[in-house]
């Protein structure tokens, strides 16, 4: 027997859920005076219930911009562009953007302050039709503001980052798990990870899953750094310094940056790779099969990361697609030649 579809939810239902009428419903979304502030997020909180959304022909015959999507991003310019994990993210975006004739208006802002500002102004100005948030933070201000606004938005984060905003996420914490066991099944005891920035949630995550994994270790270490390249330099160097009982045989990276840089002060400092410590890079950019030896990494299709984000967007505009959480594979290890068991 042949299920029946649910039946799609409409403007009259998110109006009956709210209690107003749909009048009222297309001026919250369209930003029109009239209502008050109540009533607006009512209407908001309704929509949200119902998995709602404005249609993307309504919207555009309403005389918002439906062809272009916002990316705000809180890095400095020049790091942003040595970044392989956004280079292949944006990537994968923009090829969904392009099926949809659609731009992406990308800005880099200095704090969160200043995103919740751009986000804003942007919908205010009906400058887009939508908007991906990135680099999710405990207590993220953006969560509120786009429930309050009505925004339609996708969240890159964990659900527990994200409130009820629609998200697509990896599962870092297994990731985090996997790196840890397969490096203790070669015989490792004295693991180290450098990770990334302390306040982001998905650096958090990873924390508390190296914690987890390593905790029967005799020795591990984590260090919070700010994904440069030098960062890592610095972070792999003070590992590294120790004499030799007190230092780790194998050292974790949160990116491939600063696992290419990790390589290039254990060369400094007379150490081989794997046979004095082994490196183990995230995301498995073209960057880890560059080096010599190549980096084993916790493989990740960051391309076609982007790419479900911006469908999944979509979906959120248009009213077509699943709200809730969307999770994607998680990164799988690829053993290369920076990894094998300790000396």
């Amino acid at each position: 027997m042949t299920a029946t579809p649910a039946p799609r939810v409409t403007i009259k239902d998110v109006a009956a859920r709210a209690g107003v009428s749909k009048g009222a419903v297309s001026l919250a979304f369209n930003h029109k005076p009239g209502l008050s502030e109540g009533t607006r997020d009512r209407i908001f909180r309704a929509a949200r219930e119902l998995g709602w959304a404005p249609n993307l022909t309504a919207r555009t015959l309403a005389g918002s911009r439906v062809d272009v999507v916002g990316l705000a991003v809180c890095r400095p310019a020049r790091m942003l562009g040595l970044e392989p994990w956004y280079m292949e993210f944006v990537s994968g975006v923009e090829s969904v953007l392009a099926e949809h004739s659609c731009s992406l208006l990308l800005r880099l802002v200095r704090n969160m302050d200043e995103e919740v500002g751009v986000q804003e102004s942007w919908w205010r100005g009906r400058q887009i039709g939508g908007s991906i948030l990135v680099d999710f933070r405990a207590d993220d201000p953006r969560v509120g503001l786009a429930e309050r606004l009505g925004l339609p938005v996708v969240a890159v984060g964990h659900p527990s980052l994200t409130g009820g905003l629609t998200s697509v996420w990896t599962d870092d914490a297994t990731a985090v798990t996997e790196a840890v066991r397969y490096l203790a099944a070669l015989g490792h005891r004295r693991i180290a990870r450098v990770g990334g920035a302390a306040a982001l949630g998905h650096t958090a995550i990873r924390t508390a899953a190296f914690d987890e994994a390593a905790g029967a270790l005799a020795g591990a270490w984590q260090v919070a750094t700010d994904f440069s390249g030098d960062a890592g330099a610095r972070a792999t160097r003070s590992l590294l310094t120790a004499s030799a009982p007190d230092r780790p045989t194998a050292i974790v990276y949160d990116n491939d940056i600063m696992a290419v840089a990790g390589l290039s002060v254990a060369a400094e400092m007379g150490l081989r790779v794997p046979d004095d410590v082994s490196l183990l890079a995230w995301d498995d950019s073209q960057l880890c099969r560059l080096t010599h030896p190549t980096l084993s990494a916790m493989s990740h299709d960051v391309h076609g990361f982007g790419a479900e984000v911006a469908r999944t967007l979509f979906g959120v505009i248009t009213g077509e697609g699943t709200a809730g959480s969307h999770p994607v594979p998680t990164p799988v290890l690829t053993p290369r030649g920076s990894t094998a068991p300790p000396r």
